[in-house]
């Protein structure tokens, strides 16, 4: 026992000494551990997945009664068939090669659009991840494919308001293909692709870190690289947070484009053309300002204080634009309608749709005003004068809308106007926070942007309505349009009394 006391005190003394003799072992510290890969948050997730659904729900059953309840009782099925159908096809065409083309590096073509390299989610799985905005927060990637999914599903099917009544279904589905792949999915990459918040943090951080001009210029290479990585109009600056551009000026061109080639209805301007339910439509509508949480608040793609500031904004510019209509449709005709309120309501969804992220509340009311009165001179006053049968105001609604919103989006994200400001995640690298405003090249890069999505969609819209018409036809038979397309196309009626 006395020889083991003695073993254990000579050993005890002997790592003393040498850690007094060797003071930088007992210093030396520990090799710092890389940090952890972000992973999602439930609370994200789940309302990521809510907010998806609330985005169909604007499709089927919401546009759909909108739309139908515009028509005349012998093209309500047609109607809603054709938004159904749309919504069915776009949702396939997004897992096949709609999302990598909207969502990956396109290499040469990066600007313009992604690649195949994610054709048919080839490389993701349940432990795949996508960028949300803020650093170090991701979401499931299959709950970002669901929910940009919806937005493929939704826009096409808004188009077909248009020229309701008197295009064949073969040739909208086969527009719809077309206009999918060359018009609405590149532009979903050139608005909405860039290497993420946390691509740029860490470029930055690097930059930051570097010593020396070697490193420096390395160091900024990269940057540089990461910030390349991203489609053309994102690379300009243009703010678009819920598709302004990729969604309703797109849109909007694709219908008036159609209904100018198309013609107009037989007996429009003679005959009676009103809505057989405005009943349907008003449940329509209120259906589509409810999904339009999903599709505003749900585009911050985390539940925070700027999902919450889109809520706001969509329900108070909504209001505002609802009231605006209806009062000056009052002042206008002497009485308010039904059909002017939702109308109204519509066009200050679709206006604070590119700036529900980025003005304050007061700038949205101002916003859904403007675009309330605006919108209604331009479904009556202007459409009347030029003559164009667009069916169900598309272009007047979703395009006028939308380019209202999106250069009001340039001005309104002025943080001096009660606006979040442009995000910036270099200049804190890891943080977000908001750039210095100014206001030209704000707002010029919103009028670029605008500019461009009418060329890119007014352009590409009318050659694919060119081929749609050489291949299959566009319109109905006089006959087939007299008789309604719910028997000529469908063989069956909406209602059988």
């Amino acid at each position: 026992m006395k020889l083991r006391n003695l073993l254990a005190v000579g050993l005890g003394g002997a790592a003393l000494a040498l850690l007094l003799l060797e003071p930088s072992l007992a210093q030396t510290p520990a090799p710092e551990a890389a940090p952890p890969a972000p992973v999602p948050n439930k609370g994200d997730t789940t309302w990521m997945l809510i907010s998806s659904a609330l985005v169909l729900m604007m499709v089927v059953p919401g546009l759909a009664l909108f739309y139908g309840g515009l028509v005349r009782t012998k093209n309500m099925l047609s109607v809603l068939t054709q938004v159904f159908a749309i919504a069915c096809l776009s949702c396939l065409l997004w897992v096949f090669f709609g999302y990598s083309l909207a969502f990956t590096n396109g290499g040469g073509l990066n600007d313009f659009v992604g690649g195949f390299s994610k054709a048919f989610l080839k490389g993701v799985d349940a432990n795949s991840v996508a960028a949300t905005f803020s650093n170090g927060v991701v979401i499931p990637e299959f709950v970002y494919i669901c929910f940009q999914m919806t937005f493929a599903m939704i826009t096409p099917a808004l188009i077909v308001g248009a020229f309701a009544e008197r295009m064949k279904f073969s040739a909208l589905l086969l527009f719809s293909v077309l206009w999918l792949v060359f018009i609405y999915y590149p532009m979903a990459h050139m608005v909405w692709y860039w290497g993420g918040p946390d691509a740029v943090g860490n470029a930055a951080k690097a930059l930051a870190a570097a010593s020396g001009d070697a490193a420096k210029a390395s160091a900024q290479a990269a940057l540089d690289a990461v910030n390349a990585d991203a489609g053309l109009l994102f690379k300009w600056g243009a703010l678009d947070f819920a598709g302004g551009t990729v969604v309703h000026i797109n849109a909007g061109m694709a219908g008036i484009v159609g209904c100018l080639l198309i013609g107009k209805r037989i007996g429009y301007g003679r005959d009676l053309l009103a809505p057989h339910s405005l009943t349907m439509t008003m449940i329509g509508a209120a259906l589509l300002w409810v999904g339009w949480f999903g599709f505003n608040a749900g585009s911050n793609l985390e539940a925070n204080g700027t999902a919450a500031l889109a809520m706001l904004n969509t329900f108070v510019a909504t209001a505002a634009a609802g009231l605006s209509w209806l009062f000056v449709e009052w002042a206008a005709k002497g009485k308010p309608s039904l059909l002017g309120l939702v109308s109204g309501a519509i066009a200050g969804l679709v206006a604070v749709t590119p700036a529900c992220g980025f003005a304050g509340p007061m700038g949205s009311i101002v916003l859904g005003l403007v675009a309330g009165a605006v919108c209604f001179v331009m479904c009556s006053t202007v459409k009347n004068a030029l003559g164009y049968d667009d069916s169900l105001d598309v272009f007047g609604v979703h395009c006028i809308g939308g380019i209202i919103g999106a250069l009001a989006t340039g001005i309104l994200v002025n943080p001096a106007l009660g606006g979040s400001g442009a995000p910036d995640y270099a200049t804190k690298p890891g943080e977000l926070v908001a750039a210095a405003y100014e206001f030209g090249p704000a707002f010029m890069a919103q009028v670029k942007a605008v500019g461009f999505t009418i060329l890119w969609s007014g352009i590409g819209s009318a050659i694919l309505y060119k081929l749609v018409d050489l291949l299959v036809g566009l319109r109905v038979t006089q006959e087939e349009e007299r008789e309604g397309l719910d028997l000529a196309d469908h063989g069956e009626r909406a209602y059988n009394y």
